[in-house]
């Protein structure tokens, strides 16, 4: 097996304190980039995919101290370049042959795009999987709870799960700050609440992968 995780210990702290920052003397976590040999295992399903929404305009912040998620204009939205990627993200994925099953997306409209823009329109839309990094300590706990949930439960083969979300969410949840915008990030499921952390995969990395 490869890196549980980035420990259980770090988990438990991560959904308790709801802090992106792990406390002193936890090891830095190590990121692995996918192979070849990680598309094959995709096919054969059972996995999940977390995927960071695409790029951003950061001149338009959210709105503080609350976004309306019914009005877009209240939040920091795609550019141009942001669709580009996850539209050439979701085309990777499908020229890889990797089945896909239930696509669960932040409600913020920057993750709705980016699977709209990756995977179409169906997919579901899960308020608890919102952007913590604006939320307090008691505000995250639900969310890094859901976000553990879908990580953690079991996917039938034949297909992969699929998360868009954030940064933040993953840095809160398991001492990851997934970057560059529009990764994926590779979870194999171990039930009870437990998984374990396999590879990403950049969006600059998809032609070589394909090869």
């Amino acid at each position: 097996m490869k890196k549980i995780i980035a420990m259980l210990a770090l988990c438990c702290w991560a959904v308790g304190a709801g802090a992106q920052n792990p406390p002193p003397g936890t090891p830095a976590f190590q990121e692995t980039l996918a192979t070849r040999a990680t598309l094959e295992a995709l096919r054969q399903g059972g996995y999940v995919l977390y995927m960071r929404h695409g790029n951003t305009d950061n001149s338009r912040p959210d709105r503080a101290p609350q976004v309306d998620l019914n009005d877009c204009s209240t939040q920091r939205p795609l550019n141009e370049e942001g669709r580009r990627v996850t539209a050439e993200v979701g085309r990777a994925i499908r020229q890889a042959r990797i089945p896909l099953g239930e696509i669960f997306v932040s409600p913020l409209c920057r993750a709705k795009e980016s699977a709209q823009a990756a995977f179409g329109k169906d997919f579901q839309v899960h308020e608890q999987l919102m952007y913590t990094a604006n939320l307090t300590s008691e505000q995250k706990k639900p969310i890094l709870a859901t976000t553990r949930k879908l990580l953690s439960e079991p996917v039938p083969a034949g297909v992969n799960r699929v998360i868009v979300a954030h940064a933040p969410n993953m840095a809160d949840l398991m001492g990851f700050f997934v970057k560059p915008e529009g990764t994926v990030v590779v979870i194999r499921p171990q039930g009870n609440g437990e998984f374990e952390y396999v590879a990403s995969i950049h969006p600059r990395m998809w032609p070589e992968l394909l090869r």
